[in-house]
């Protein structure tokens, strides 16, 4: 899912969401990035949904003023690199 961060106003960010139907727009600061374990996934809450995002567009929402509230997952197989 496409987000876009529009910086113009460098005091209230707003970031734009292309979802199923269009387009939700937000005022970056207002966001909580956040992890959803199950998925191994980010995501922001968007009107009561779970929108899910790149790692590299939960980094620029929090870049942007977004709140990180994402936990750092570690994997439970020992054969695992992470």
């Amino acid at each position: 899912m496409p987000v876009r961060i529009d910086e113009s106003n460098p005091e209230q960010k707003v970031c734009f969401f292309t979802v199923e139907h269009g387009e939700e727009i937000r005022i970056c600061d207002t966001l909580e990035v956040m992890t959803d374990s199950d998925k191994a996934m980010s995501y922001v809450d968007i009107e009561g949904k779970r929108t899910y995002i790149t790692e590299a567009e939960a980094d620029a929402l929090t870049v942007a003023g977004a709140k990180d509230g994402r936990k750092h997952l570690k994997a439970d197989d020992s054969d695992s690199v992470v």
